[in-house]
Order: C-alpha cells, then sequence, then structure tokens
C-alpha cells in the first residue's frame, strides 16, 4: 500500500501540447477582462456601501450599528464592514475630482464620467492604504486634470483620467506629508526639524515594508503576528515596527508618537 501510494505522489502529469501564441493572447485578453470586471465590481459595490451607510440602513433593520449588520447579513467581519467604507470613501473622493472635469466640452470623450467612474485600475488594497487621506488624492487628481485641461496639450480622454488618478494615489500613498513650509527662524530649531523629517522618511519607508507583508486591513494584534519574525530580522523593535506600519498608512506623524518619535 506504502508503494503504491508513493507512486501516485510521484507520479508524472501527462505533458500538455504547448500554446500558440494566439490561444495565449486569447487566454491573456480572458484573464484581463476577468480583473477588469472585479475592479468594475468592486467600484458598484463601493457606491452601494456608501448609500447604505449614509441611510443608516441598519437602524429600520433593528441593528444596532453598520458592523453588527453586515456581520448579520452578509456574515462578514467588522474590520470587512469597516474596509467596505474604507473604499466607498476614497472611491467617491476620486469620483467628485473626476466629475468636476466632466464637462463635454472640455474633455474629448463625452462617456468620460460614466467609463471612468467604474475603472480606475486600482486595487483594494490601494483604495483602503490612502481612505484616511482621500482628501489629498482628490485635491492632487482636480489640481493635475485642471493643469492638463488649461495646457491644451493632451485631451482629457478615459485613459487619462485613469493614468493621473492612479498616479495620484500611488504618489499620496508612498509619500509621506511634506515638511512645514515655513522653516523656523532658530537654526537649532531647524536642524533639528530637518532630523525629524529625515526620521519620519525612513520610517514611513518602513512602513511601507511592514505593509507588503502584513496589508491595512489587518488589525495591529493580527499584523503583529506576521511582522514578528520580520522585526526581528532587520533589528526593529515590534512596536516601531507598527507604528511606521500605521504611519505609512495614514501618513499622521502622531502614529508614531511614543514610539519612534
Amino acid at each position: 500500500m506504502g508503494e503504491h501510494s508513493q507512486d501516485q505522489e510521484h507520479a508524472v502529469e501527462p505533458a500538455r501540447p504547448p500554446l500558440t501564441v494566439a490561444r495565449a493572447r486569447e487566454m491573456t485578453a480572458a484573464l484581463r477582462e476577468a480583473m477588469d470586471d472585479v475592479r468594475r465590481s468592486v467600484a458598484v459595490l463601493a457606491a452601494w456601501v456608501r448609500d447604505a451607510h449614509a441611510a443608516r440602513v441598519w437602524l429600520p433593520l433593528g441593528h444596532s450599528s453598520w458592523d453588527s449588520y453586515c456581520a448579520a447579513e452578509f456574515g462578514i467581519s467588522r474590520a470587512q464592514a469597516y474596509r467596505l467604507l474604507d473604499v466607498a470613501r476614497t472611491l467617491t473622493a476620486i469620483h467628485g475630482a473626476v466629475a468636476a472635469h466632466a464637462d463635454p466640452s472640455r474633455t474629448r470623450d463625452t462617456n468620460l464620467a460614466a467609463a471612468a467612474a467604474l475603472d480606475y485600475g486600482l486595487s483594494q488594497r490601494a483604495l483602503i492604504a490612502v481612505s484616511s487621506r482621500a482628501e489629498d488624492v482628490a485635491e492632487l487628481i482636480t489640481r493635475r486634470l485642471a493643469t492638463l485641461a488649461h495646457s491644451g496639450l493632451q485631451a482629457l480622454d478615459t485613459a487619462t483620467v485613469r493614468a493621473v488618478v492612479r498616479q495620484a494615489v500611488r504618489d499620496v500613498r508612498t509619500a509621506p506629508p511634506p515638511p512645514p513650509a515655513d522653516p523656523p527662524a532658530d537654526p537649532t530649531v531647524a536642524a533639528l526639524r530637518a532630523v525629524v523629517d529625515d526620521l519620519a522618511a525612513s520610517t514611513h519607508a518602513i512602513g511601507e515594508l511592514m505593509l507588503g507583508v502584513a496589508p491595512a486591513y489587518l488589525s495591529d494584534t493580527e499584523a503583529a503576528d506576521t511582522l514578528a519574525l520580520l522585526c526581528d530580522q532587520i533589528g526593529e523593535p515590534l512596536e516601531h515596527g507598527l507604528a511606521a506600519r500605521r504611519y505609512a498608512m495614514s501618513g499622521d506623524r502622531r502614529a508614531l508618537h511614543g514610539t519612534v518619535l
């Protein structure tokens, strides 16, 4: 019996005929379409979540809160319920910025708002990561779309808008907040602030590393289990790693108080 099982375990699967270039392209196109469908579904879901939460849909159904409503009606956890709100919050801010530039007289694509509103090519992780800075994302999108519209060098078609949105999300997600515009007059204070800014920037980079291992949807407790080994390997206290992760998610330096700063 043992030998028979071992033979089965090491049995070689029959070789498959190699794909033709045409078939490989066909499969790739199908995969791309499926991924686009998923992103569009996320956007539609986010819109329903936004409207349901704004209407406090849980009250007429006898639930005490949004998370208890989601648990009872859809069987999802509290963390998942609030992740849906994060996605909805970010997409709402993005839609608002895009809609302001969707006037057909200023764009080449008259269906810009309808097309771009459903798919910016953004992952849920990216949308969640910038949810606490959604206003910053919207402001950046607005500024860049206005610059393009006024320059006349490039028409604001759907592809251009999507590219602007993706880049704005990427920029806000990866860059720490800029230092104060007016440096202090005291050179000692200015030097100290520069040190703090450098420390914050390096900590933000560490936080991005932490998010790559423990995504934003994990709680601190869940993330700690995943990050303990990584922090030990890079010689970083776990509390500092968790603080850096919170800073990368929020962009708020107060996340570092009591640990790194």
